[in-house]
């Protein structure tokens, strides 16, 4: 009995060969890097995901190379429905569709299937060629066993795996191997190492740079029982058929590189450049410490978290790019006009130790991004959001479109616009004071802040309508508060006021802010003369008669 004879037993209908799969997958003619995503649908999208997308996109964008995604859906146990579904939905949102991808029954680019439970027979030929050449068998160890075995090694403080002596099938004849397959045994297929653990080799990181690791001695399962690869021997089919020149990937995935390495040179095919990516952090609030994102404990770890506060995308994707290369703020200062998809990604300058995620960070850059949008653009943006996650917002547009925009184009076209505004979910929370049912409906809390006295107050409104309301023009009405100012005992000139206090009742300042929280309840507000000048003098009045 020979090797070829047991590879024909276990996989009799692979009739292919590696040269011939060569030809279907011959190598790609491209200038650049080749680079590729390949997430599981196992669940939503996750931050650390999106984080890996930008990198590869951008390596492919700069080298003038291809993107592309490649779904590792072999865990079926842990597949969830839709999942493929929401990572396209994802890349779609933030305009990061690859160059090659397989959406439902759409393959685009000649490298596919992108989907690797299709792909079932191509692994299938090179675990034959393993089992032919000696270099993989069938093991038919139960869970029990291995589970013992394991129990065992913790108890004995050994390394937990299944390599020297405790890889006892890799000791049956393959005449007693080839009867338990023939008699209906169950079997997976490992990989029969010829690493020595206590010998190191150098490898390099782009990120990480020279790590020292222990070879592969572990006879580690490239089969399951349903025939489908595991992920190490599904990486090195993939990567190589499809002709991946570098690897973007956690570092959790740095403890394997023994075994792809192992796998790669067994096969002789040339090994990609790898950047496994650090962590991203977060600052726990219970403890104050770092820790990695949880996707668990924190809700921003999912992608559609940010989609269902209405983050644009762009934010996301710029607080992103800060903790992607360290250099990458200072020049998006130097260059605030360009678009993220000019910098050009340097491994280098990637922290090897992990980055911050911080939502106070994207909060200020995502309010950076609304105030430069054009008054159009958000409201665009704002009611796509709307449609599916607020409808109040909707109404609000719906309502009056012109005036909507209006509003919200409040202090926008100036040299330092208005940032008050993080998230299409704010938006309600900051305008509501300009609808009068809103302003009605709600309980307000008016925050009148120095001159507090209610006839006071009476006092100033009432005077300011009888005799100094005029919105003609910002001129006019700013002479008005300040006559306001003077006829009441105030003082309009604040230079004047500082200077000695004691001689007036308050300021200008003070006097605005009665009419501010006079129409809006707030002290804190956009341009006073703009609301006015939007709600008119009927709705002001009113609301200056009630309060």
């Amino acid at each position: 009995m020979t090797n070829k004879n047991l590879a024909d037993l276990i996989l009799p209908n692979i009739t292919k060969t590696i040269d011939d799969l060569r030809r279907e997958y011959p190598k790609r003619e491209v200038e650049g890097e080749v680079t590729r995503v390949a997430p599981s649908p196992t669940g939503y999208f996750h931050i650390g995901g999106m984080y890996q997308t930008l990198i590869d996109n951008m390596i492919a964008r700069n080298s003038n190379g291809v993107f592309y995604v490649r779904i590792e859906d072999t865990d079926s146990k842990r597949k969830v429905d839709d999942a493929v579904e929401l990572i396209y939905d994802t890349l779609k949102n933030y305009d990061l569709m690859p160059n090659e991808y397989q959406e439902k029954d759409r393959i685009v680019g000649n490298y596919g299937p992108y989907v690797q439970s299709e792909r079932k027979e191509i692994y299938q030929v090179f675990i034959k060629y393993l089992i032919e050449i000696g270099r993989a068998y069938p093991c038919f160890c139960s869970k029990d066993k291995l589970d013992e075995v394991r129990e065992r090694q913790e108890r004995y403080k050994q390394r937990t795996g299944y390599y020297g002596p405790y890889s006892t099938c890799r000791k049956l004849s393959i005449d007693e191997a080839y009867e338990r397959v023939k008699n209906g045994e169950n079997y997976i297929i490992r990989f029969k190492s010829k690493g020595n653990f206590d010998e190191k080799f150098r490898f390099d990181d782009l990120v990480k740079g020279r790590l020292l690791l222990p070879e592969n001695d572990e006879d580690f399962v490239i089969m399951k029982a349903d025939g489908l690869p595991t992920y190490h021997f599904a990486h090195l089919v993939d990567d190589y058929l499809m002709g991946t020149t570098i690897v973007v990937r956690g570092e959790e995935w740095i403890s394997s590189l023994p075994k792809h390495v192992e796998l790669f040179n067994t096969f002789g095919f040339d090994l990609p450049k790898y950047i496994h990516t650090p962590n991203i952090m977060k600052k726990d609030e219970e403890t104050g410490k770092l820790r990695k994102i949880s996707k668990r404990k924190d809700p921003e770890a999912s992608m559609s978290y940010y989609k269902e506060h209405g983050y644009p995308t762009l934010a996301v994707i710029e607080s992103l790019m800060t903790i992607i290369n360290t250099n990458y703020e200072q020049w998006h200062t130097n260059n605030p006009e360009k678009s993220y998809l000019d910098f050009v990604y340097d491994p280098k300058k990637m922290s090897a130790s992990g980055g911050l995620y911080d939502l106070d960070k994207l909060i200020n850059i995502s309010k950076t991004v609304i105030s430069k949008m054009t008054k159009e653009e958000l409201c665009e943006k704002a009611y796509d959001w709307a449609c599916s996650y607020n409808e109040d917002l909707k109404e609000l547009i719906d309502r009056d479109r012109d005036y909507f925009m209006n509003i919200i184009n409040i202090e926008r076209c100036q040299k330092k616009p208005r940032k008050d505004i993080a998230k299409y979910e704010d938006i309600v929370d900051n305008i509501w004071f300009m609808y009068d049912d809103l302003y009605e409906s709600r309980d307000k809390d008016f925050d009148w802040q120095v001159i507090n006295d209610k006839e006071e107050i009476k006092n100033i409104l009432d005077t300011y309508m009888d005799k100094y309301f005029n919105i003609d023009d910002k001129d006019s009405w700013f002479n008005g508060v300040r006559d306001l100012t003077n006829e009441l005992g105030y003082c309009a000139n604040m230079k004047e006021y500082k200077e000695d206090p004691s001689k007036y009742k308050g300021s200008v300042a003070d006097i605005s802010t009665v009419l501010r929280v006079g129409l809006t309840s707030k002290s804190m507000s956009p341009d006073l003369y703009e609301i006015m000048r939007l709600l008119g003098k009927d709705r002001i009045l009113k609301r200056y008669k009630n309060i």
